[in-house]
This record gives structure tokens, C-alpha cells and sequence, in this order.
């Protein structure tokens, strides 16, 4: 009969499953791989400030952890999530009495050191310089971004890659069959396809992949008839009801999504388009972004080529303000294919830029007299609005009358092209410049 007991510890398998050796670290061959620098300076017991920068679960944590281990050095833990500048100070002081105490410097890792602001960050930097401490940082965000530049220029960024579907897989199996810290005591059996859905679940983070895997023992524990646990895909699915996406709303993918989004609605790519937006809205992008984006793009790379494609962005916006999940969904569905399918032009955007610039370069133009407000009489006695043309009054309601400030009348901002509706606005143009005096 299987036996519960590694399922009842109180440590996650995920935590109990970490290496504990350079050598039993699965994947990140390119920082890890036999031969690497990285790896021979951590073999050796060389320790050098870093910067980790990866995704969740790709083995940040566990990489300072046995940098720490082979170093023999005073190690130190510490989270920018649930420490501030007086737990920083303990731990500065700790260092301070260690290195009197035995002339070395104390490893500082400080998890998702991206949450700490700029002044939180300048705080390690004299402590860095001194050799105080060497500084471990791990952060999920790009370090460019995240962390303050003095400390970048005193510590190595190493990358971390999202781990392969056969690294996960090879975690998993390695848990199956450990039993010292994995399942291996329940004698479980893993279906292929299982294994599978296991792997391709966790979005390349062995800690999901552990902990889902944990979760399915835990179900299938309960529902166990034969003498040993057997895992297959409906096993699995029922353990777990629903995908867990790589997201993080305030992070790096949260723009890296929004940004696949609007450069396939730019190509005119409906495929692609929608699969992006339907990758926000499972992950739970908040929708109202995704519309206003829309909007956005409405303007900026569709503009007078469809006017109908801001109406239609604008119409989702409403659509899920009054209808809400699921069924707007299709809406900002039927916006993301509208907009990617409509022509394509930026004339306004450009024409946005180009008035920018020269109201920078020639400043507040007076407003030419002709066609200055004129209210009164005293306005009118010196001369507001004198001269104007109501164009009214002339055929085709045109006339040849200037409407740009003196200085600056001969500048052209909107240049329509010729797809879609531009090219009608176009010929209005053309014809305009041809107006009656």
C-alpha cells in the first residue's frame, strides 16, 4: 500500500526538492553548463556581486543559496517584500561583527530586490564598495529598469532562462523517484500524457510544476483504490482545475503581452492579434486597458484610413462597461480583428509630432486678426475679425483665405496617404488648394 508520509511534512515539495549541489541544478545550461565561468567561479568558492535576473521558478533562489554554500561565507537572506531599511541595518550590523570577528565578508541575497525604491537601493551601495557585504540580488524584472544604475555598475547581471518542457519533465520524474525528499516512497505512477500536461502547465517554473505535482498526489491519494497511486491526465486535470499563466500585471510580461498585441494589430495580423489578446484576458489583464489600448491604436496606426475603427474600439470600451465577462469578450474579439484588418496609416500620429515641434521652435503665434473673436464693439473698432471670408458665402463653401499665423503659413502639417479613407481626404485637399479667391 502507498504511504502518505513525505505528503504530510509541513515543508512544500517544491522547497524539500531544492539542489543542494551545482551539479543537481537542472537547466540554465548556458550560465551552468560544464566549462561555464559562472559555474567553475562557484565551484571554486569565488563570489562575486550579482544581479539574477529571470522568471519565477527558473532557479534564482537555489542558484544564491549554493553560491552562498560554496563559498563558506556568512550568508544572509532577505526579502524587499517583507523587510525595510531597519531590517536592513540588523543585518548591515550582524555583517559588521562578522567581519571583525573573522575578517570576511558576509553574501547578502535579497529577493525581488526590484520591490526596493531607489533611495532603499542606494543604501547597499557603500556596504558593496567596502566588501562589507557582496551583494546577491534576484529579480524577475528587467534589472535596467528595476535597479538603481550605481548598483549595476558594481555587480554582474546573470540571466536566467524559463526552463524547457525536458527540464521540467526531469524535475518531475526526479521527485517521483526520491525518497528521501520527493514521493518516491508512494510508489506513483505517471501516466505519459500526464507527465505532459504537468510539463507544459507550469510555463517553464519548476516550483509550479512541483507544487502541481504535489497537489495531483495529494487528490489522487484520496480517490486511491489500487496499491499504488496512479497519475493520468483526468487524474491531473481534476487536481487541477485551471492553468495557472505567466503574468504579472505590474511586471516585464505585462508589457511584453501589450506589446505583441499592438504590433500584430499594426501588421494586420488577425491570427496573432487575437491569440494576444486572449493570452491577457486569461492571465487577467484588467479588459478596460486592453480597450483603451484599442482606442489608442485607433488613432495612432488606423486614424482616417478607417474612421470606423475608432467608433468600433470605442463601442468594446462600452461593451464591456455594460455586459461585463464573458460575453464581451467576443467585443474586444470583433475590435482586435476590425483593427488589425483596417488600412493602415500614422499621418496623425506624425501630424501630432510635427504641430509638437513647431509650436516648441515658434512659440505662441499670434492669432491672425481676421479671424480673432470679436464680441464687442470696442474688438470690432480695433479690428478683430476684419476682413474675415464666411466661406458660406462662396461656392462650394470654400474661399482662399489663410488661417495659420503669418509666420508659419506655408507649413503642412497632415499629409494624408493614399489607403483608405486618406486617399478621399486627399482629393478634398487637393481640391481645397484649388478654392476660389
Amino acid at each position: 500500500m502507498a504511504t502518505n508520509l513525505n505528503l504530510h511534512t509541513d515543508i512544500p515539495l517544491a522547497e524539500r526538492m531544492r539542489p543542494k549541489r551545482l551539479e543537481d541544478m537542472v537547466g540554465q545550461g548556458h550560465i551552468l553548463g560544464q566549462g561555464c565561468p559562472l559555474s567553475r567561479a562557484i565551484a571554486g568558492g569565488r563570489i562575486f556581486s550579482v544581479i539574477l535576473w529571470g522568471p519565477p521558478g527558473s532557479g534564482k533562489t537555489t542558484l544564491a543559496r549554493l553560491m552562498g554554500e560554496y563559498s563558506k561565507l556568512p550568508f544572509q537572506a532577505f526579502s524587499a517584500v517583507t523587510s525595510g531599511i531597519n531590517d536592513l541595518r540588523r543585518v548591515l550590523e550582524r555583517a559588521r561583527k562578522s567581519k571583525q570577528e573573522t575578517g570576511r565578508a558576509t553574501i547578502l541575497f535579497v529577493d525581488e530586490i526590484h520591490r526596493f525604491n531607489k533611495a532603499q537601493q542606494d543604501a547597499f551601495l557603500p556596504h558593496v564598495e567596502s566588501g562589507l557585504i557582496i551583494l546577491i540580488g534576484a529579480t524577475t524584472q528587467n534589472p535596467s529598469f528595476e535597479v538603481i544604475s550605481p548598483l549595476l555598475s558594481r555587480a554582474r547581471v546573470v540571466v536566467l532562462k524559463l526552463l524547457e518542457k525536458d527540464d521540467i519533465r526531469t524535475i518531475l520524474l526526479m521527485a517521483l523517484k526520491d525518497k528521501e525528499r520527493g514521493l518516491g516512497e508512494m510508489d506513483i505512477e505517471i501516466t505519459p500524457d500526464a507527465l505532459e500536461h504537468l510539463a507544459g502547465l507550469s510555463m517553464g517554473d519548476a516550483r509550479v510544476a512541483l507544487n502541481n505535482l504535489e497537489a495531483a498526489a495529494y487528490y489522487a491519494l484520496e480517490d486511491e483504490t489500487k496499491g499504488h497511486i496512479v497519475l493520468d491526465l483526468p487524474t491531473v486535470e481534476s487536481a487541477l482545475s485551471k492553468k495557472a499563466l505567466l503574468y504579472d500585471k505590474d511586471g516585464e510580461e505585462h508589457y511584453n503581452l501589450i506589446s505583441a498585441f499592438h504590433k500584430s494589430l499594426r501588421g494586420s495580423d488577425a491570427q496573432a492579434s487575437v491569440y494576444w489578446l486572449y493570452r491577457m484576458l486569461q492571465a487577467g489583464e484588467d479588459p478596460l486597458f486592453i480597450c483603451r489600448r484599442m482606442i489608442r491604436f485607433a488613432s495612432e496606426d488606423v486614424g482616417l484610413a478607417d474612421p470606423q475603427a475608432l467608433r468600433i474600439a470605442l463601442a468594446a470600451f462600452e461593451a464591456w462597461q455594460k455586459v461585463g465577462p464573458p460575453e464581451a469578450e467576443l467585443a474586444l474579439s470583433e475590435a482586435a480583428v476590425y483593427l488589425a484588418c483596417a488600412p493602415k496609416s500614422n499621418a496623425l500620429y506624425i501630424t501630432e509630432k510635427s504641430v509638437k515641434e513647431e509650436i516648441a521652435l515658434s512659440g505662441a503665434q499670434p492669432v491672425p486678426m481676421h479671424i480673432r473673436n470679436a464680441p464687442t464693439k470696442l474688438m470690432k473698432g480695433i479690428g478683430y475679425s476684419r476682413g474675415y471670408l464666411y466661406p458660406h458665402n462662396y461656392p462650394g463653401a470654400r474661399v482662399d483665405q489663410e488661417y495659420l499665423p503669418t509666420d508659419i503659413k506655408n507649413r503642412v502639417f497632415y499629409r494624408p496617404t493614399d489607403r483608405g479613407f486618406e486617399k478621399e481626404i486627399k482629393k478634398r485637399m487637393e481640391l481645397q488648394k484649388k478654392r476660389p479667391v
